[in-house]
């Protein structure tokens, strides 16, 4: 097969399927066969990259993700992210989680600082993170309405 560009899903298969030959025993580096394995991995990379795209995993998720795999609870994540009401608004998306909380949990439970920062707005609405922080009574009532 001689190397391409890949423009369509059957270029890329066939890229793929000529790549695969060199994944048991990969080509020398400088070899001929090695020039064209870095190659084809190349055009592979940025093919994926445009079309097989993988998001980040949900910054919740690879929370609960990590709980079940060191059998974590809800009091393990206190130190990491306060108070356990304010754990159970964070697994429950009603409360975002702050820089201190992502640091804490990157530096604990080994979770990726990319996917923390990766918090998503539900579908169909606002996330937690668009919330308004709430203004007291006191202090509404000091703050003068423009009429």
């Amino acid at each position: 097969m001689e190397i391409k560009p890949i423009r369509t899903e059957a270029d890329y298969q066939d890229a793929l399927a000529a790549a695969s030959a060199f994944f048991d025993q990969p080509p020398a580096r400088g070899t001929p066969e090695g020039d064209r394995f870095e190659v084809l991995l190349t055009l592979l990379n940025a093919y994926e990259s445009a079309h097989h795209a993988i998001e980040p995993p949900d910054p919740i998720e690879a929370i609960k993700f990590r709980m079940e795999q060191q059998g974590l609870t809800v009091q393990d994540l206190v130190p990491m992210i306060g108070a356990t009401n304010r754990v159970y608004e964070v697994l429950n998306r009603t409360r975002p989680l702050t820089l201190s909380m992502m640091k804490r949990l990157r530096s604990d439970l080994q979770i990726s600082g990319d996917v923390l920062l990766s918090q998503r707005v539900p579908a169909g609405g606002r996330g937690p993170s668009a919330r308004r922080t709430p203004v007291s009574r006191r202090r509404a009532k000091a703050v003068p309405v423009p009429r």
